[in-house]
């Protein structure tokens, strides 16, 4: 199925370049917001991976632990088409550490082990860092480094990205077949109903980027504190709020569909209703499958972020996001890639 058409904020990427030459170029390195406490039933495994996928290394830290599957858990997929990093958590109650330095894998290798007290669940992390390498550049390097300033000043449309849709896109289509009725198991529900509510909200914002207010408020606006997940609004504007949006304080927000109705108002969420309305059918499915209204911010602002140009036309990129955003969004406003596969992991 074709993807949806996402307009660029600052004009279109002035460069082009080939991103994940090698794993290398693509490093994450997972932030979990704290440290292990030291104890309890829960090892706490730090893995780095090349050009792994992170259920298949849950699968091999299952097996030398003697544990089924579901005692392995990690706070978010990690790029498989990369090197990162990240932690796994596997319950072993009343039983010591297996000999971790015994894994040995060209893929991956462990880091670091500790306990804690508490299951490593998804989404616990806080956020993830990354060191991305574009090569082959061509291109304006002074328009470039106008479009970094404006994206460390202002952010990027928040858009998910295309690893959210499956492989070929293919998981917004199966959306519409559970909704027809067609069975899934509980994994694969999971994917689609994240995709049919990406789509949604993808498709909000891109409306919002072509109108050129995906960054500013309307009436009737719900916000988001940055750097969390609070809510508030509508409420009248004010001078305060404008101040607030200008030095990155709170943002607007775009439903994730679900049951209920939308919490934003006048022209928001006329605009709401109106992009959403062709995909009735995905609209009344999340609904029927118990998910709630939900909000996502418009805005994805990057942390620290800092751009070097290396040798033999390459440009490296260096920034922190928070869980959930996508680095490859932000990488779009500022170069046309190449040779990228953006695969699920």
């Amino acid at each position: 199925m074709a993807q949806l058409e996402l307009p660029l904020a600052w004009g279109g990427p002035p460069l082009r370049g080939v991103m994940r030459a090698t794993p290398e170029d693509f490093f994450v390195d997972e932030d979990l917001g704290f440290e292990p406490d030291g104890s309890g039933e829960h090892a706490f495994v730090r893995i780095e991976k090349r050009g792994a996928n992170t259920e298949w290394v849950a699968r091999q830290l299952a097996r030398l632990a003697g544990v089924g599957p579901n005692a392995v858990s990690y706070a978010g997929m990690k790029d498989r088409h990369a090197v990162t990093r990240q932690t796994f958590s596997i319950h072993l109650p009343g039983r010591p550490d297996p000999d971790w330095s015994s894994l040995q894998h060209p893929e991956f290798q462990v880091l670091d082990c500790r306990r804690h007290s508490r299951k490593l669940k998804r989404g616990a992390h806080r956020a993830n860092a990354f060191r991305i390498v574009l090569r082959d550049i061509s291109g304006d390097r002074a328009a470039a480094e106008a479009c970094l300033a404006k994206i460390a000043a202002g952010g990027v449309p928040n858009y998910f990205g295309e690893q959210r849709f499956g492989r070929g896109g293919d998981n917004l289509e199966r959306a519409r077949a559970m909704f027809a009725g067609k069975r899934m198991q509980r994994h694969e529900q999971g994917l689609v109903l994240s995709a049919a509510r990406s789509h949604l909200f993808n498709r909000l914002l891109a409306e919002r980027v072509r109108a050129g207010n995906w960054n500013q408020a309307l009436e009737g606006e719900v916000w988001m504190l940055a750097g969390s997940h609070s809510i508030f609004g509508p409420e009248p504007y004010t001078p305060e709020l404008t101040a607030r949006l200008v030095s990155g304080d709170i943002g607007p927000t775009g439903p994730l569909w679900g049951a209920g109705e939308l919490r934003s108002a006048g022209a928001v969420v006329a605009i709401e209703r109106d992009v959403a309305a062709p995909d009735d059918d995905l609209i009344r499915g999340l609904a029927a499958c118990g998910l709630r209204q939900e909000r996502r911010a418009l805005v994805m602002r990057p942390a620290d972020l800092v751009a070097t140009w290396l040798p033999e036309s390459a440009l490296e990129l260096i920034f922190r996001l928070n869980k959930g955003l996508y680095a490859t969004v932000l990488i779009r406003e500022i170069c046309g890639v190449t040779a990228v596969d953006e695969s699920p992991d």
